[in-house]
């Protein structure tokens, strides 16, 4: 499902048990300088991801000054966050002229101990070729790293490197629980261009070989993936940005399952299975 950008005034983008996503949660808040903000989510553990600007981090008498720290996009330095538990209220407080904030969400009930990932504690991969037509940046803000102070809850950055090209190939899914071959995981994208007047499409292939959907994904498109393989390609001479919410099921770590027709072409794309060992 492709969700067009729009002011959602704050409001959540995907709220709670979503009809598509229900295992996600996604928002996006707008402040100005010395504005606030307080949320808290019942039987959701969140994430909050400044993509511009800086603020200041309140959940009970956890405390996280200065987040983020951006300027004008999300290819202006590198990202940080706050986990904040399910549940539990979290103040934000913007301390820069504006600030635009991610927050993400997985559907968990138990409650763990907040906590801040700054800019030296986040996992960064790249992997891919210019050759291959997908060549690629992540930078996980909750990863492999945060594995034992998480419930279900994976965030991280893409980034094309270079301009055009492919993502999110050899198409793959996980839409189903069925280790050790795949895991359930819903999945929510919000994108970034650069220059922002660019544009891509998202593919959504489905398992049983009929004609898919392609979605004209534009800066600050929303999208929704439920199920069903997902590539998605951005056009020649533009760079492409998507932050990704990942929610699982029955676990955290992600078991993609690589589309049989194309699987073959994973072991033409140089660090993908590094790529895919991290999303844990």
């Amino acid at each position: 499902m492709h969700i067009a950008p729009h002011n959602n005034q704050n409001q959540p983008i995907v709220a709670a048990n979503d009809a598509t996503v229900p295992l996600n949660y996604f928002n996006i808040v707008k402040l100005n300088a010395g504005e606030s903000f307080t949320y808290a989510v019942p039987g959701y553990e969140t994430c909050i991801v400044p993509a511009t600007g800086a603020v200041d981090v309140r959940v009970g008498d956890f405390e996280a000054n200065a987040l983020g720290g951006r300027g004008a996009d999300v290819w202006d330095g590198d990202p940080e966050g706050v986990y904040v538990p399910s549940g539990q209220e979290a103040v934000m407080t913007c301390r820069s002229e504006t600030a635009e904030i991610f927050i993400a969400g997985a559907k968990y009930d138990e409650v763990l101990e907040p906590f801040a990932v700054r800019k030296d504690e986040l996992d960064i991969v790249q992997y891919g070729s210019d050759d291959t037509k997908t060549h690629r940046k992540i930078k996980h803000i909750l990863g492999q790293k945060q594995a034992d102070k998480v419930g279900r809850l994976l965030v991280s950055e893409l980034y094309t490197v270079g301009q055009g090209g492919w993502s999110g190939f050899p198409s793959h899914k996980h839409d189903t629980d069925r280790l050790p071959d795949e895991t359930r995981h819903d999945e929510t994208y919000n994108f970034r261009f650069r220059p922002d007047h660019g544009s891509g499409l998202q593919l959504l292939q489905r398992e049983d070989g009929g004609v898919g959907e392609a979605y004209h994904i534009v800066d600050g498109s929303t999208v929704c993936i439920d199920k069903g393989y997902h590539p998605c390609v951005v056009m020649p001479g533009y760079e492409m940005y998507y932050f990704t919410i990942l929610g699982g099921l029955s676990q955290r770590p992600l078991v993609q399952y690589f589309q049989p027709t194309h699987a073959d072409q994973v072991k033409t794309i140089p660090g993908i299975l590094d790529m895919v060992a991290k999303f844990k």
